[in-house]
């Protein structure tokens, strides 16, 4: 099993919410979040002062998902995100030994 991560523009993700349920994604977490990577931050101005802007607003997504479906998945939200201009986002797979569905105690990919 892996855990997708990604990270992407906020006016990306409900199109990206589609793409995947329309691809067959049961679940997800999602996240809003701030952060910065090459696209830096920006400067805005407010009654005419400027105010330098470091961290960026992104939204996070995770979703479990067993190997053999995982490159689907990942191609789904670069697909659906890119915009081809810096600060689409990035997206990172980690290995998971085991999960747990609370409620009924199954575990491994059933429980996904």
């Amino acid at each position: 099993m892996l855990l997708i991560t990604a990270i992407i523009k906020p006016g990306a993700f409900e199109e990206v919410k589609d793409a995947l349920r329309a691809a067959g994604v049961k679940g997800m977490t999602v996240s809003e979040v701030s952060g910065m990577g090459r696209q830096g931050g920006h400067v805005e101005v407010y009654r005419g002062a400027e105010y330098p802007i470091d961290l960026i607003s992104k939204v996070r997504l995770e979703i479990l998902a067993e190997d053999k479906e995982a490159k689907g998945i990942i191609n789904v939200i670069v697909k659906t995100a890119s915009t081809n201009s810096i600060g689409d986002g990035k997206v990172w797979t980690t290995p998971v030994h085991d999960v747990v569905r609370v409620r009924t105690g199954e575990s491994g990919e059933a429980a996904i």
